[in-house]
């Protein structure tokens, strides 16, 4: 089994095709455009959201949450209290729409390092923490299924 997802595998090979910083910015702001899409659902939580699904030293105030389903994966939903947080709404969808559904063994393996392949090795360091940090989650989820 590879190391990473084939559907993320996909999004990180675009992006590390990806030399323009405003290329890179113009392509997540498209990405962060679909977060409604990710966002959780009312019926699994409404604000204010419990604190175990707080992504720590996010400067966005995200929330991760792995719903188990019937085949023993996850469906991943985030919320994004920051309405400049257009990094964190990126990833969430990126992170959601590539490993909801995939095996927990590949999503464990998804390291928190995809963050600087889809932002840039030039990402600060508090927002390259927070967003790591939601990766952490996301895959902490799955390690806990294992």
């Amino acid at each position: 089994m590879s190391q990473i997802p084939a559907k993320l595998q996909r999004i990180l090979d675009d992006f590390s095709a990806i030399t323009d910083r405003h290329e890179r910015a113009e392509y997540l702001i498209e990405i962060a455009d679909r977060f409604n899409s990710v966002r959780v659902p009312a019926d699994i939580s409404a604000r204010p959201h419990p604190e175990e699904n707080h992504v720590q030293m996010c400067e966005s105030d995200a929330y991760v949450w792995a719903i188990p389903k019937e085949d023993g994966t996850h469906q991943f939903y985030f919320d994004v209290l920051n309405p400049q947080g257009l990094s964190a709404m990126a990833l969430s969808v990126v992170l959601a729409e590539t490993l909801s559904g995939e095996p927990n063994e590949a999503v464990a393996k998804v390291m928190p390092d995809i963050v600087f392949t889809l932002f840039g090795r030039e990402v600060a360091m508090g927002k390259g923490q927070g967003l790591m940090g939601i990766v952490n989650m996301v895959q902490y989820a799955a390690k806990s299924k294992l």
